[in-house]
């Protein structure tokens, strides 16, 4: 299973689903400290720290800091991960509407983070991307 890598496919019939929950990202030195390593959403180790992304129930809960909210955008399409142009032409899209946003591909889909207060705006501006012959 290698995905769809048209990108003609993919925007045509990705189906943006906003998740539940508000999530947050926070950095620490070791995984070694967090309660329930299974309640992480992702983690990537970079030089700095390790960013770790979960809901913001649980950070709150284990009280570690954050300063950005947001909501968990997913693209219901089995994008490869050689596909070429998909993020740009999504970023593009929220980018026109003025909206930030963090994106994860992971394996089967790809996964955007927005601000919380952008979350109905973006799955707007997602839809008409769907519907749209300019991307």
């Amino acid at each position: 299973m290698s995905g769809e890598k048209d990108l003609s496919v993919l925007i045509q019939n990705m189906e943006p689903v906003l998740n539940a929950g508000e999530f947050v990202f926070c950095t620490v030195e070791t995984l070694n400290g967090i309660p329930d390593i299974e309640k992480i959403l992702f983690f990537f180790r970079e030089h700095e720290a390790i960013t770790i992304v979960l809901e913001r129930t649980i950070a709150d809960e284990w009280k570690m800091p954050y300063s950005y909210i947001s909501s968990w955008i997913t693209l219901t399409i089995h994008s490869s991960l050689e596909a070429i142009g998909l993020t740009a032409a999504f970023a593009n899209a929220l980018k026109k509407e003025n909206i930030s946003c963090n994106v994860v591909a992971a394996y089967f889909h790809d996964h955007i983070f927005i601000a919380k207060e952008d979350a109905e705006k973006a799955m707007e501006a997602l839809i008409a991307l769907k519907k749209s012959k300019e991307f």
